[in-house]
This record gives C-alpha cells, sequence and structure tokens, in this order.
C-alpha cells in the first residue's frame, strides 16, 4: 500500500478510501495484511484523480464510469458516459423557446453528421446557450448567422481530440485523456481564441 501510494502520488488514507467505495480494485493477497499492487492499479488511480478533480464528477458518478471500462463495453459508449457526465444537467427553459432551438440543432446536426438526441445533455446544453444568444437582442443575429462556421471548428476540434487519444493503449488512459483534455482543452482553446481575436482585431482595425 504504501508503494502505492508513492507510485501514485495519493496519500494512504485516500487509496485506501478508493478501495472500501469499490472504485479500485483490491490487490493480490499476499498474507492477511499485505496485498502485491501493479501498474493497473497506479494507472487506475490516476484516471480516478481525473475523474474526481479535474472532472469534478461525484464519487457515485465515477463509479458508473469505471463500471463501464471494466465491462469492456465498446470505446465509443464508455467516451459518452464520461462525456455525459462532464457536461451535468442542464437549465430548464419554456417550451417555445426549446422548441425552436431543438429546430435550430436538429437542422445543424444533419448538415453535419451529427446525432442529436434531445435527452442528450450536450444537446440540452446547446439548447440553452442558443436561447440565451437569442434572448440578446443585439447579439444573436451575427452568433446565429456563423453557426454552421462555429460548428465546422467543432468538428475540426473534435478530429484533433480524437486523434490524440486514439494512440493510447488502454482504455483507462483514453478516458482518462478525455476528460482532461475536454476540461483543460476547453481553458486551452479559450485562450488560444482570444490572442487569435486580439492579433485579428489589430489587423483588422489598425487605425482606430
Amino acid at each position: 500500500m504504501a508503494e502505492l501510494s508513492a507510485a501514485s502520488g495519493m496519500p494512504v488514507a485516500t487509496v485506501k478510501y478508493y478501495l472500501r467505495e469499490g472504485l479500485l480494485q483490491p490487490g493480490e493477497r499476499t498474507s492477511p495484511n499485505q496485498a502485491r499492487y501493479g501498474e493497473d492499479h497506479v494507472q487506475r488511480l490516476k484516471l480516478i484523480r481525473a475523474l474526481l478533480d479535474v472532472g469534478g464528477l461525484s464519487v457515485a458518478t465515477v463509479g458508473e464510469v469505471l463500471a463501464a471500462v471494466d465491462s469492456q463495453a465498446p470505446t465509443h459508449e464508455v467516451l459518452g458516459l464520461a462525456q455525459r457526465a462532464l457536461v451535468g444537467p442542464a437549465k430548464e427553459v419554456d417550451e417555445e423557446s426549446r422548441a425552436w432551438a431543438l429546430d435550430v440543432v436538429t437542422d445543424l446536426a444533419a448538415r453535419h453528421g451529427w446525432k442529436a438526441e434531445p435527452e442528450s445533455p450536450s444537446v440540452a446544453a446547446l439548447v440553452l446557450t442558443l436561447c440565451t444568444i437569442r434572448d440578446l437582442a443585439q447579439a444573436h443575429d451575427g452568433l446565429l448567422a456563423r453557426l454552421d462556421d462555429y460548428a465546422t471548428l467543432a468538428d475540426r476540434t473534435a478530429e484533433v481530440d480524437l486523434d490524440t487519444v486514439t494512440s493510447l493503449r488502454s482504455l483507462d488512459r483514453i478516458v482518462e485523456a478525455t476528460v482532461i483534455g475536454t476540461v483543460l482543452g476547453d481553458r486551452l482553446f479559450s485562450a488560444l481564441r482570444r490572442l487569435a481575436q486580439s492579433a485579428e482585431s489589430g489587423r483588422r482595425f489598425p487605425q482606430d
């Protein structure tokens, strides 16, 4: 246990907690008071830490993601579960606004080859965002008119994201990289976007 703690960088008490909660599989028992842990346990602890600390998921939700990983479910299905957990529940909007936004999302998804199931947390989050944009009268015309352009950028970003993780060998590492890449990638892209906006603004309005 002490060696596992040192290898993972987690306190012994934390490792024992994950064992009690069923997030970490027990090691191979070598004596009544000792067990042997391997690299798989170290990797699982890294995945747990990514889901809890980076992804901000609850222990119960982490358990659901790990159960899907251990069930040897298809990679696409496991990543979908992790992504849905990252998005979380969306706020409610009125029926008229929701119907309008769902129509927009459905048309957009058809053009880009996406699945847009109304019950999907990602769709719900996009619906809320579109409704908010429409409510801001001064901004919605430009943003909504460029929706396909943003979707095209999202397609390219998704390609880069998946290129980053598909070379990894285990599903544990793929899920870990997806969670970290999604959460920190959002922050990275946001910072890059602002730098690019500043540069583009300087090119377009050099005399202002």
